[in-house]
């Protein structure tokens, strides 16, 4: 499993041999203390040293429930939207790069929500799932709780090209791009977006 923590990538593993991992800047061995993964979270709130986290437990499951409970868990959901020239939709937000996503609502699946929030977000009227592609985790804090914000992304495709960003969510531009061009071009991108961007091929 892994979690976006402000600029930190962090992975809940129960591969030992990932401790050995060139791939991390910090490995940590959990010795089952629910205490030591909030210092761990606080290091990794307050830091921006560490880049790219592992920590390792023989029960990834009993792992991943720890580290949960510290949380306030939200599901989210959204899109990677591709129009007929290929080019993928993106939107600059609160000073970074981003997917149209949002919270799902009560009584909504997470495919409707992911709909709902592209069409609300972009303006784009004719929207049509292709498939689910992934999930991602990031955190953040909200009147001082900490929330891991779960989210469903799917691909899409459209044929519209009328875009018309949501500026009161604060999205000042929405558009599309050549994806491998974009990725050059723009390093000011959430780390879970920019790793979406970079699995997914069409």
């Amino acid at each position: 499993m892994v979690i976006f923590i402000n600029l930190s990538r962090l992975t809940l593993s129960n591969d030992k041999t990932q401790l050995d991992s060139p791939e991390y800047t910090l490995k940590v061995s959990y010795l089952g203390k629910i205490k030591s993964l909030h210092q761990y979270i606080d290091l990794l709130e307050k830091s921006p040293e560490y880049k790219s986290v592992v920590i390792y437990y023989s029960d990834l499951q009993k792992l991943i429930a720890d580290f949960t409970s510290i949380y306030k868990i939200i599901e989210a959901a959204g899109g990677l939207v591709f129009n007929e020239k290929k080019e993928i939709l993106v939107m600059f937000r609160r000073g970074l790069w981003d997917l149209p996503k949002g919270k799902i609502d009560e009584g909504e699946t997470p495919e409707i929500a992911a709909i709902r929030e592209v069409i609300e977000e972009t303006g784009l009227v004719n929207v049509v799932i292709e498939r689910f592609f992934k999930k991602t985790y990031h955190t953040y804090t909200l009147k001082e709780k900490r929330i891991l914000k779960r989210t469903y992304w799917y691909l899409m495709q459209t044929t519209d090209t009328k875009l018309t960003p949501q500026t009161e969510e604060d999205i000042e531009i929405v558009q599309f791009v050549e994806k491998h061009r974009f990725l050059v071009m723009h390093k000011q991108i959430y780390g879970s977006i920019l790793e979406l961007l970079t699995a997914v091929e069409q």
